[in-house]
């Protein structure tokens, strides 16, 4: 066992997969050792040259503990799903040269996946200091230089059932580098072949919530061992502070949304209301009759502020930047999507309440899920109730997303500004605004959030899933690095 170059570790399987895949290790040509991680009773008929190890989950603490003990070799390799993997000719060989070469922690690769019989490319995206959300996709096949994979394990001192892999990466970012190889080095099949819009929600199902508990408290451990954690307190300001005619705005940026745009406007006009608002339509140069629907509403109610920009560079960031720079903006800037609808006539008065009583400087609120007609879909209601007072602004650095609709006092999000661009643009202003203020909630669905083939997300292509996904990240990488900054300034 110590001439073994390699300990690899497997999912347990069915007898057929798990003899597929030590196969595949074995014809590698490699020196190596080879364990199963089982979570099940009884186990599967397994060659007798393959060590087994009994462990509370296959993502637990416990697995990567004992996985740790076992490895004696140079490089231990893990291979994260119980289906068969199909290893490229030398992939694994390619992976510990570039490991060494590098000195990387750990090494991971673009693949294939099956998916309906069908092989096609699945790139991943280069890791970065803020890749902290835990559905960061690896793939499956993760090669560790052991030195940095059990010096890791070491310093794990939570035990998570559902958290242990997570954490084992968040230990290793903290001293060793995680190294994205752009070549597709196995092939595997993929189970889950939903569309991008119907899994992008599965982190705020409140059956996933004992696991996003967990991750929760992995990743605030991360922040605080990396200087990046904020305590509770938050900066003051006053509402008086600028003078405004409206106390609230409501800012629909649109392009091309003929079909849902009526409904989201007389949404809004239908809202009954102590105080005065208006309605900017920000109308990035529509060519489908939308522009000719805004302007019918305008000509009969002077509470719509239809703008045209002369710019032709803009995304959703920038036209919400033209609306929160208007003049008659109001004291609060509240969303609405062009695809979208407000659940009653009581929304804004519901918002406007929670800025006062809550002193936030950004209200989100909870939606609920419906098709195009109307008809409520799974998962119901989106209430993120993950975030909490203590230590939502230090989660939100995990998650995907901050929830909706999203509400600014404006003269804060004037200091701030939207970045330009079409995704992820509300949660680079929430994480920003997250780091001074409070953020305040409201639980109850305050609109009808549309899904539809016409919505942006509903299926993305892998190359634009990783584009949004490393825009992302990048916009966590930025604030995390603000965050460890802000800290050390006290």
């Amino acid at each position: 066992m110590m001439n073994d170059l390699l300990t690899v570790f497997l999912h347990c399987g069915n007898s057929d997969d798990m003899s597929a895949n030590v196969q595949q290790f074995h014809a590698s040509g490699l020196n190596c050792r080879i364990y199963v991680l089982a979570d099940t009773d009884p186990l599967p008929e397994l060659p007798e040259e393959v060590g087994v190890l009994q462990v509370a989950g296959l993502l637990s603490t416990d697995a990567i503990k004992k996985a740790s003990a076992h490895s004696k070799s140079p490089y231990t390799l893990l291979y994260a799903k119980r289906r068969p993997v199909r290893i490229s000719k030398f992939g694994i060989q390619r992976m510990i040269q570039i490991a060494e070469n590098t000195q990387s922690g750990m090494v991971y690769s673009d693949y294939y996946a099956i998916k309906d019989s069908q092989v096609v490319p699945n790139p991943v995206i280069d890791y970065q200091e803020g890749s902290l959300r835990d559905d960061f996709n690896f793939g499956s096949l993760m090669l560790f230089k052991s030195e940095a994979f059990n010096e890791s394990v070491a310093r794990m001192k939570q035990t998570y059932k559902f958290a242990g892999l997570y954490d084992l990466r968040l230990k290793m970012t903290q001293k060793y580098g995680l190294l994205h190889i752009p070549e597709f080095l196995y092939t595997e099949n993929e189970a889950d072949i939903r569309k991008s819009g119907e899994k992008q929600f599965d982190y705020v199902d409140p059956r996933n919530r004992h696991v996003q508990v967990e991750m929760e408290q992995a990743c605030t451990d991360h922040l605080r061992e990396t200087g990046a954690w904020l305590e509770p307190r938050f900066k003051e300001f006053n509402f008086d502070e600028d003078n405004f005619k409206n106390e609230i705005s409501v800012i629909i940026p649109v392009k091309n949304r003929v079909k849902t745009i009526s409904d989201a406007i007389t949404s809004v006009l239908s809202q009954k209301t102590s105080f005065s608002y208006n309605l900017i339509v920000v109308d990035n140069h529509s060519t489908d009759g939308t522009t000719e629907l805004i302007s019918s509403f305008g000509r009969d109610n002077n509470k719509i502020i239809h703008i045209i920009p002369d710019q032709y560079d803009l995304g959703i960031g920038g036209c919400w930047n033209e609306a929160v720079f208007h003049e008659l903006c109001g004291k609060f800037a509240v969303q609405l999507d062009s695809d979208d609808l407000y659940i009653d006539d009581n929304v804004l008065e519901r918002i406007t309440r929670a800025f006062y009583e809550q002193h936030c400087a950004m209200v989100v609120g909870t939606y609920r899920m419906v098709n195009f007609k109307l008809e409520d879909i799974p998962p119901g209601i989106i209430d993120h109730r993950e975030w909490t007072p203590d230590n939502g602004r230090n989660n939100a650095l995990r998650i995907n997303g901050l929830g909706a609709p999203r509400a600014f006092y404006t003269p804060v999000l004037r200091t701030i500004r939207v970045p330009n661009v079409s995704y992820g643009e509300d949660y680079a202003v929430g994480l920003a605004i997250s780091r001074y203020y409070r953020i305040g909630r409201i639980y109850e669905p305050l609109y009808l959030c549309r899904r539809w083939e016409g919505n942006s997300d509903a299926a993305l292509d892998i190359q634009k899933l990783n584009t949004y996904n490393f825009y992302k990240d990048k916009i966590r990488t930025i604030e995390y690095k603000a965050r460890q900054l802000y800290v050390r300034k006290g």
